[in-house]
């Protein structure tokens, strides 16, 4: 699950980013509004913490083209605490929720997960495929009932081609959500966490669980 921090505090944001980076998360950080409006628009985010002010443009100003650009990506407001004529102003504007600094890391994952749920329409956070079985809360799988032990990265790539099914999912998207924006989807990390993922899950499901569409991506 890959997040964007936009917070023009350098320190802030690497103290988020690692606490973050602690409860699962893949981070990207922009310290400038443009910058960060940017990334959101081009990169397709599960959700994005921002920060109202910002020294180039106004984060209520971000959050507006965003939404004007039908991106619908769901946005939390890392907030101070006299912000709150602000705040208000973030949640008409098309803003999920909102947390005031300073802030624990474990109510700020919580809230995130909670918005990103929402904008999924899943209540439930257990994700279901036929026989197959996600809980992106304790990061379990099991095929039939039968736990499948991955590594994070597997994980990671199982529960987003999961989310995204039936959707086949470009090798691209992939590597953007796993890795990080800076990381080259023709790579070959990508493609030996698939065949490992492929092996394991196969392993216990006695079936193919992970397809290949030729020339466009994969499909759980």
């Amino acid at each position: 699950m890959q997040l964007l921090i936009i917070e023009d505090d350098r320190q802030l944001a690497q103290i988020m980013k690692q606490g973050l980076e602690r409860e699962g998360w893949i981070v990207d950080v922009s310290n400038l509004g443009m910058e960060g409006e940017e990334k959101a628009f081009i990169h397709q985010y599960d959700a994005i913490l921002l920060d109202l002010n910002l020294p180039d443009k106004d984060g209520i100003e971000i959050l507006t083209f965003l939404r004007s650009e039908n991106i619908q990506t769901p946005v939390v407001i890392i907030s101070a605490r006299d912000e709150i004529k602000q705040r208000a102003l973030g949640l008409d504007v098309g803003a999920d929720d909102y947390v005031t600094k300073p802030f624990d890391f474990l109510e700020v994952n919580a809230r995130i997960r909670a918005v990103v749920r929402r904008f999924q329409g899943r209540a439930n956070p257990i994700i279901m495929n036929k026989n197959l079985k996600i809980d992106p809360k304790a990061k379990r799988v099991t095929i039939s009932g039968v736990e499948v032990l991955l590594s994070a990265k597997e994980y990671e790539i199982l529960e987003f081609l999961a989310i995204k099914s039936p959707q086949i999912v470009t090798k691209e998207e992939i590597s953007d959500q796993i890795y990080g924006e800076d990381a080259d989807p023709q790579s070959s990390v990508l493609r030996v966490h698939i065949a490992n993922l492929r092996k394991k899950t196969e392993s216990v499901s006695g079936e193919k669980i992970i397809e290949t569409i030729k020339g466009r991506g994969y499909r759980l």
